[in-house]
């Protein structure tokens, strides 16, 4: 019988203050890299809740995300399996809020920068995901989409 194939779901968050976004500088298999505050979609939350938990867990930052960016699709070769594996992003942007300085941060975050688009685009080789400058580049076009687009029905929440 087939394999069935499904796309890893994450969320990441687009966060511009003063002309600079909030990054994360992360040790990945792939060495040290750059990108925004992201991660996996979890059972029982909503892509917003994901987003913001994220956001939390790997700068220390509250979260309030106001508009979506877009949703992406991406493929990349694992470093370490070698397998082919698809990501399905919602990138969001929104406020920062309190930050926690005393919060830990998720294991293997290294740091959090805020730095400038031309900053993020001069180190392309540093990105984690191929859509951390398209997405950066998609914010500062105005492209924004209502979070009432999203619905989560109510059976995500339930324990089964």
């Amino acid at each position: 019988m087939p394999r069935t194939w499904k796309p890893n779901v994450t969320v990441a968050a687009v966060i511009e203050r003063d002309g600079k976004f909030l990054l994360i500088e992360e040790e990945t298999s792939d060495g040290i890299r750059l990108n925004q505050p992201a991660g996996h979609l979890d059972p029982l939350e909503s892509l917003e809740q994901a987003v913001v938990r994220e956001t939390l867990e790997e700068t220390g930052y509250d979260f309030t995300p106001t508009a979506l960016v877009g949703m992406y699709m991406s493929r990349y070769r694992s470093a370490r399996t070698g397998e082919l594996v698809t990501y399905l992003r919602f990138a969001f942007c929104g406020e920062a809020g309190e930050y926690h300085p005393d919060r830990p941060l998720d294991d293997g975050i290294l740091r959090t920068m805020w730095l400038t688009r031309d900053e993020i685009a001069a180190c392309r080789e540093r990105h984690r995901s191929p859509l951390l400058m398209t997405c950066v580049d998609e914010y500062l076009a105005g492209k924004r989409a209502p979070l009432e687009l999203l619905h989560t029905h109510v059976s995500v929440y339930e324990e089964v």
